[in-house]
């Protein structure tokens, strides 16, 4: 059984149906791309993508050693580039609460996150930059 399905409801827009649980996603293409950019674009989606699954793999080192990391915030630039259009680099910048975390459970955050499946998934051509703000 696929894992998504998805419907070109034309005007350059899709709509695609997460199998398993039923949760709904729209992308249009973006405005300058001919699009009405109402909704994520689907390169957005990989920007998205990866900021959540890095968020996520921090999550999993969190909880297996017992660090607390609720609340932590992220802003996601993303840069295209032409000639293919294409990204060309990925900016996460992750924000984290302000809590005593010792000098080695960040290193462990910041290795942590360079571990998740997106980011090694991604064409080597492909800038990713990880920033980590540590508020202490």
């Amino acid at each position: 059984m696929s894992t998504i399905s998805a419907t070109y409801a034309g005007n350059l827009r899709v709509e695609s149906v997460h199998n398993q649980s039923g949760s709904k996603l729209v992308t249009d293409a973006p405005t300058d791309n001919h699009g009405k950019g109402e909704a994520f674009s689907p390169t957005d989606l990989c920007a998205a993508a990866l900021g959540a699954c890095a968020m996520t793999i921090i999550g999993l080192y969190a909880e297996k050693h017992n660090v607390d990391v609720t609340g932590a915030q992220m802003e996601i630039t993303k840069t295209m580039s032409a000639d293919p259009r294409r990204i060309g680099k990925l900016e996460v910048i992750f924000n984290m609460p302000d809590r005593p975390y010792t000098e080695q459970q960040k290193a462990s955050i910041e290795r942590a996150a360079h571990t998740c499946p997106v980011h090694l998934s991604l064409h080597p051509d492909m800038e990713q930059v990880f920033i980590f703000n540590w508020k202490q």
